[in-house]
């Protein structure tokens, strides 16, 4: 490079800064795992139903590759599945993932009990939330983030069926406001 290039990028002209500056600050886009197209994602609505929810943690699962395949093939069944604090890990249990119909391998059994995988502090923190009475662990979302398996676990209580009714009524009486907006529009 010649004196005279090196002088005029290193001026100190205020615009000229500015502008590799900008050049230099370029941020690549970041695409948000949840709702990126194509990835399935799966939400236990029986549990938001049936449960208040009162904390969320975000874990890792331990799969087999056929499994993750059966899941992102749409093999994933929520219903029934529930978490427990067993010998210091956090076990899944009764999570159903069909079968890989295109496994080379034999295929695991669907309903297997499956590690989720949190940090101690997370695991000591819900051990103490569970003892609590009618308290328990429900899966409340399987998704992937990049090409990881997540699963979002609730700390939840059980709802009363009177609850249960008072939430549908207030669902109704909204459904009933919307209807009669559009009618007047």
């Amino acid at each position: 490079m010649s004196e005279t290039s090196l002088l005029y990028w290193n001026s100190d002209d205020p615009i000229r800064r500015r502008a590799g500056n900008a050049v230099a600050k370029k941020k690549k886009n970041k695409k948000s795992s949840d709702k990126t197209p194509g990835r399935p994602s799966y939400v236990n609505r029986q549990a938001l139903r049936d449960y208040h929810v009162l904390d969320r943690f975000e874990a890792g699962i331990s799969l087999a590759g056929q499994e993750v395949k059966s899941i992102r093939a749409g093999g994933l069944d929520l219903k029934d599945a529930y978490a427990r604090v067993k010998d210091g890990e956090v076990i899944l249990f009764e999570m159903n993932i069909a079968p890989y119909k295109f496994a080379t391998i034999d295929p695991l059994p669907p309903r297997r009990p499956r590690r989720l995988l949190l940090n101690k502090r997370e695991i000591r923190k819900i051990k103490g939330a569970v003892e609590e009475k009618g308290m328990t662990m429900v899966p409340l979302k399987v998704y992937f983030a990049r090409h990881l398996v997540k699963v979002e676990i609730g700390i939840c209580k059980g709802k009363r069926l009177y609850e249960k009714r008072d939430v549908i009524s207030k669902k109704e009486a909204e459904r009933e406001k919307e209807r009669a907006i559009r009618e007047k529009d």
